[in-house]
């Protein structure tokens, strides 16, 4: 199955809800906006899981990386000076208010922003998690626009 057709067999309901859509109009890196971000952050936890045959469950990783900057804010505004050390820790509480996630999720959310945030991922989706989201936002720094 390709990595689209995945992101929308287990995140369709976080991909159209409003928070999501919201996400949509808030700026991450560069030009590239939260939602995109986190779409492109799924799809690099696909190709990565399988990269490393790793033995993961597919759900949850979609499902952690679509909700893990799920801060519904504009970091950039005055305000957000902390924004890297905790919008984790906002992030987990959001998507348990909006959404039915388990121990994975939680601990892909609340631990990816490693090593600003100090504890480990302690489930191997974190960890893909983690790298992703760094390979990603390094990308779209850089060069201005993410993966496509």
């Amino acid at each position: 199955m390709n990595e689209a057709r995945e992101i929308l067999l287990f995140g369709r309901d976080i991909l159209t809800s409003p928070g999501m859509k919201a996400e949509r109009r808030l700026m991450q890196h560069g030009r590239v906006s939260v939602y995109e971000h986190s779409v492109a952050v799924a799809a690099m936890c696909l190709t990565l899981a399988d990269a490393l045959r790793a033995d993961v469950d597919r759900r949850a990783l979609v499902r952690g990386a679509l909700l893990h900057d799920y801060f519904l804010y504009d970091w950039h505004e005055p305000g957000h000076a902390g924004h890297g050390f905790s919008h984790a820790f906002r992030a987990v509480m959001l998507a348990s208010r909006d959404f039915v996630i388990g121990k994975t999720e939680r601990d892909m959310i609340a631990h990816h922003m490693f090593p600003l945030n100090p504890r480990l991922p302690m489930t191997r989706e974190g960890a893909i998690l983690t790298v992703s989201d760094k390979l990603c936002a390094l990308s779209e720094t850089l060069c201005g626009r993410g993966r496509r």
